[in-house]
C-alpha cells in the first residue's frame, strides 16, 4: 500500500530510521544476548522527541498523528524489537492517562513522560488470572486518603526501569468486572517492589519483571478515572492503541527478515551461482513480500478507522494485530529457510527475529483471544 506521506510523517520516519540504523541495530545482538535494557538507544529517541509522539503539545508532546507513530515503531523494530516494545508500552501508558486522567493527573504525569524524563509502563496480568480479568486478585482497599494495595503483577514490560505504572487492581470484591479499577503507581512508593527478571525466549531487552505490592500506600488522587472503570481504560485507551503498536513491531521484524533474506539470496553462492537465481528462493521472497504488504495495508486501514471512528473500528485494530503477528512468524520462518543452516546460527540475526516475532502473538492479547473477540463482534454476541 503506497501512501503519500506528509512532510511531518516523512520526517518522523526518517528520524527514526536514522537512529535505528546508527544506534539501535549495532547493539541489538548484545542487548538480546545479555538481557540489557537499551538505555543508550532510548536516550537518542528521547532527544529526538519520539517519546511524546502521540501526546498533545500542551502537555509537552510533539502531537504527531497515529500513522507517524506506527511508521516510527516499524523503523525501530527493524533494528531492535525490544526497543520498539519499550516505546509502545510507554506510549500506551501515556495514552491511558490522557484518555482517563483528571486535568491535575495529566499536568503532573504527562509532561515528564512525554519529554522522556520518566518512563511509563502498565501492569494487567497476574499469575492466577492470565487474560481472565475477572480473576484479578491484586486488591486496593481505600483507607482515608490512600489505597492499600496488596498483590503482584507478572510480565510487565519496562518493570523496574519505568518510574510510572498503570496498575489494574480490584477495589470492590463484590462487583465482578465492575469492581476493577486503575491506579497510577510511582516507583519508590513504600510497599512497591520488583520480583526477579524474566528469562524469556525473545524480546530480551524489555526488562520484563514481576511487580510486588505489600501494603503499598497509593494516594487516592492517583485513581485513574473512577472506581470500576479499570477495564474500560485498558480496552479503550491501552489495548486498542497497543494493538497498533504491536502490529507495527511485527511488520518491522518481518521487514528486517525479508531484507536479510534478499541480501543473503544475492550474496550466497553455491557452485559459483547466487542462490537467488533458483525459483524456490524467488517464491519464498515473493511470498514474504506479499504477506508484509498485506499486513501493512491492513494496519494503515485500521489507523484510518481509528481516526474516523465507525462501527468496525474495534474489529479492525484486533485484525491488524492478529494478522501482523502471525505474519511475522511466517515471514521470519521463510527467511530462515532462505538462509539455510546459516539462519539457524546465532551469528545471523534471523534466529533473534524469529524469537522476537513469536512473542508478539502473546503480547497485549493472544492470537486465540483476538480470534474469539473478532468472532463475537462479527456474530453480534
Amino acid at each position: 500500500m503506497n501512501l503519500s506521506l506528509t512532510e511531518t510523517q516523512e520526517l518522523a520516519k526518517r528520524t527514526a530510521r536514522d537512529i535505528a540504523e546508527k544506534e539501535l541495530a549495532p547493539r541489538a545482538a548484545e542487548v538480546d544476548r545479555a538481557y540489557l535494557f537499551p538505555w543508550g538507544g532510548i536516550k537518542k529517541l528521547r532527544e529526538a522527541g519520539l517519546f511524546g509522539m502521540t501526546v498533545p503539545q500542551e502537555f509537552a508532546g510533539t502531537g504527531i498523528d497515529t500513522l507517524s507513530f506506527v511508521l516510527v515503531i516499524e523503523e525501530i523494530a527493524k533494528a531492535c524489537a525490544s526497543t520498539a516494545l519499550i516505546v509502545v508500552s510507554h506510549a500506551a501508558a501515556c495514552k491511558g492517562i490522557l484518555v482517563a486522567g483528571s486535568e491535575a493527573q495529566k499536568r503532573r504525569f504527562i509532561p515528564p513522560l512525554a519529554g522522556g524524563e520518566k518512563l511509563g509502563g502498565f501492569a494487567v496480568h497476574e499469575e492466577a488470572c492470565g487474560s481472565a480479568a475477572a480473576a484479578i486478585e491484586t486488591k486496593a482497599e481505600l483507607h482515608g486518603d490512600f489505597y492499600r494495595v496488596n498483590g503482584s503483577k507478572i510480565f510487565v514490560t519496562n518493570a523496574q526501569e519505568a518510574e510510572v505504572y498503570l496498575v489494574l487492581v480490584r477495589t470492590d470484591p463484590l462487583k465482578g468486572l465492575q469492581g476493577i479499577s486503575m491506579l497510577i503507581v510511582e516507583k519508590g512508593t513504600p510497599g512497591f517492589g520488583f520480583g526477579k527478571k524474566d528469562e524469556r525466549m525473545g524480546l530480551h531487552g524489555v526488562s520484563s519483571r514481576e511487580l510486588v505490592f505489600e501494603d503499598c500506600q497509593v494516594p487516592r488522587e492517583n485513581l485513574l478515572g473512577r472506581e470500576g472503570e479499570g477495564l474500560q481504560i485498558v480496552g479503550q485507551a491501552l489495548i486498542s492503541f497497543a494493538f497498533l503498536g504491536a502490529a507495527a513491531i511485527s511488520i518491522g521484524i518481518a521487514q528486517a527478515a525479508l531484507e536479510a533474506a534478499i541480501r543473503h539470496a544475492r550474496e550466497r553462492k553455491i557452485a559459483g551461482i547466487p542462490i537467488g537465481t533458483h525459483q524456490a528462493i524467488q517464491f519464498l521472497i515473493a511470498e514474504m513480500s506479499l504477506a508484509i504488504s498485506a499486513a501493512r495495508s491492513l494496519l494503515f486501514q485500521s489507523i484510518f478507522n481509528v481516526e474516523n471512528p465507525g462501527p468496525g473500528t474495534a474489529i479492525d485494530t484486533r485484525q491488524a494485530k492478529l494478522y501482523a503477528s502471525e505474519m511475522a512468524i511466517e515471514v521470519t520462518n521463510k527467511a530462515l529457510q532462505v538462509h539455510g543452516g546459516h539462519g539457524y546460527h546465532k551469528d545471523y540475526p534471523l534466529e533473534r527475529h524469529y524469537r522476537d516475532a513469536r512473542g508478539l502473538t502473546l503480547h497485549f492479547k493472544t492470537t486465540e483471544l483476538l480470534k474469539e473477540d473478532i468472532g463475537k463482534m462479527l456474530l453480534g454476541l
